[in-house]
This record gives structure tokens, C-alpha cells and sequence, in this order.
């Protein structure tokens, strides 16, 4: 579910109106604002409240996008049962977890805890895909990249100043990522249907989900601020829909591994969204941790040639 096969965004004419680097940068942006997003939609609406309004407008953007190129949604009780597993985890369940974790962390944290997701990935793989063998470089990276999780939470200090709940949590979300693709890595792997309309089916599940479980844990809102408001439409339509598209395209045309890389810039332009608009406090621990994270990620998606 990480390459685009279908549609316009393969055509020439396409990459030559954006170029790739652009559309890169793009994506970036708006996926490191998005923990500064959640943080502002947090403050006027209760956590799952914000991830369902995201949810709503991430699917309304594919919903929109697979009625431009005539697409269907999949077919089969199997394929629907496999999203909707894969909706929990990569959609319904980290997008509460950091919307919870921001209620007593700054969005910098969040998104540098976002940044682990490789880290975790790498440890699961070497349990659950047996393709995937250990080598010295990708373990060294993974035991260099928690060392750069404790440098963030300042270890040595015994943690003083960070909320051990919201960061768990946060932690917590950024492991259903990987547990979520190999999990659609074994179960959907071989499907007929595009990768739009799987992701498309996708969110419409984890909003029915959220859709579901938000009524029975909080109320309706007796007003509706106009800022934390369009926080969340901007984090719907712009960091789940628009960015899943955008996705696509770069997949598409310069292959998963460069267009993974987005990764490593997130937790920047979060640290620096946060720290310049929010006013979020940064200590040295934080970039120079962040940097470890960041370098021990990269190291573990480092293949051997064999």
C-alpha cells in the first residue's frame, strides 16, 4: 500500500508541472505540522474527537480523488476484514495515541517519538519477516537509535520534565505503525485492487471506527472554537488525505526508498513548528537526540548487498 500504480500522477506531463523535489518537500511540511496541528485542535476538542473530525476529512480527500479516476472500492469479506485490522492499526489507533499523548506533551516530543517508527519496525522485522536478516550495521543502528530516545527524555536526569504517560503513548502509537504494515504486508500484499482505493477503504473504516468508539468516551461539544477547528480540517484534508496522494505520486516516480525518507525530516520541521508558532520549550537534549534517532533509523534500513 506504499506505491501508486494507477492514475495521472505517473504521467508525464504531471512531473513536469511539480517536480519530485517539490511535491518531497510538500509532504514534509505537512506531515511535520501535523503534530503542531494536533496540539491546536487538542485545545478545543477532546482527543477523539479531533482524530475522527481528521478522519472524516482524510477520507472526504480520497473519497474525492477515487471518483476522479473512477475508481471502486475493493471487493471481498477477506479484503474488508484484513482493513479493517489494518485501519485500526495504522489509522484509528495511532492517530488517538498521538492526539492523547499531546494532551500533556509538546508537539516537538511527539514527533521526534513519530520518528521511532523505523526503529521499531526493524525490531519487529527481525521477528515477524524472516526475510529480513540482522546485520551488525542495522543492529548497531537500532541500539543507537533508543540511545538517542533516552538522550531526548534526558536519562539522566531520571526523566525529569517529561510526562512519562503522554510519552508512552506517543511511543506506543509510533509502534502500531510497522506492526501495521507487516501486517498488510502478509495479508494484502497480492491484492488486485490499487493502492487508492485500499487506503481509500481504509479510512472509511478507521472513520467508522472512531465514528463508533468517540460517542462512548466523550460528549458533544457545547461550542466549537473556530481555530482548533480548521486545525483539524487542515490535519484531515492537508495531512492525511492530500498527503497520502501526494505519496503516491513520489512512490511512483522515484521509488519507496526515497520517498520514505520523508521520514527523517518530520521530527525537524515538528521541532522547529513547534519551538517558532507553539513557543514549546527546547532543551540541547532534544536536536541532539532527535540526530541519534534519526542516524540509528537511518542505519537500520540499511540492506546487505547479498
Amino acid at each position: 500500500m506504499t506505491k501508486a500504480t494507477h492514475g495521472p500522477l505517473r504521467t508525464p506531463a504531471a512531473r513536469r508541472t511539480i517536480d519530485w523535489r517539490i511535491r518531497f518537500a510538500a509532504l514534509s511540511l505537512v506531515w511535520g505540522f501535523s503534530f503542531l496541528l494536533i496540539k491546536v485542535g487538542t485545545d478545543g476538542y477532546a482527543p477523539f474527537q479531533v482524530t475522527l473530525g481528521r478522519l472524516v476529512f482524510g477520507t472526504a480527500v480520497l473519497a474525492a480523488a477515487l471518483a476522479m479516476k473512477r475508481e471502486r472500492l475493493p471487493r471481498g469479506a477477506r479484503t474488508w476484514a484484513h482493513l479493517t485490522v489494518a485501519a485500526l492499526l495504522l489509522n484509528a489507533l495511532p492517530f488517538s495515541l498521538f492526539a492523547y499523548a499531546e494532551l500533556t506533551i509538546p508537539s516537538t516530543l511527539a514527533g521526534i517519538c513519530n520518528a521511532t517508527s523505523p526503529l521499531w519496525g526493524m525490531a519487529l522485522s527481525l521477528v515477524a519477516l524472516s526475510e529480513d536478516r540482522p546485520t551488525r550495521v542495522r543492529v548497531a543502528g537500532l541500539g543507537l537509535g533508543f540511545l538517542g530516545v533516552l538522550t531526548v527524555l534526558g536519562a539522566w536526569q531520571g526523566f525529569t520534565g517529561v510526562d512519562p504517560t503522554g510519552t508512552a503513548l506517543a511511543l506506543l502509537a509510533s509502534l502500531s505503525y510497522p506492526i501495521g504494515w507487516i501486517y498488510v504486508r502478509r495479508t494484502l500484499a497480492g491484492s488486485s485492487d490499487s493502492h487508492l482505493s485500499l487506503t481509500g477503504a481504509q479510512l472509511l473504516l478507521a472513520t467508522l471506527q472512531l465514528a463508533v468508539v468517540t460517542p462512548l468516551f466523550t460528549s458533544m461539544p457545547t461550542r466549537f472554537p473556530v481555530v482548533p477547528l480548521l486545525a483539524v480540517a487542515a490535519l484531515g484534508t492537508l495531512g492525511t488525505g492530500l498527503a497520502v496522494l501526494i505519496q503516491y505520486g513520489l512512490v511512483a516516480e522515484v521509488g519507496p526508498t526515497t520517498a520514505q525518507m520523508v521520514t527523517y525530516f518530520i521530527p525537524v520541521i515538528a521541532t522547529a513548528a513547534g519551538v517558532a508558532i507553539l513557543g514549546e520549550s527546547l532543551t540541547w537534549s532534544t536536536p541532539v537526540g532527535a540526530v541519534i534517532v534519526l542516524a540509528g533509523a537511518a542505519l537500520t534500513q540499511v540492506r546487505s548487498r547479498g
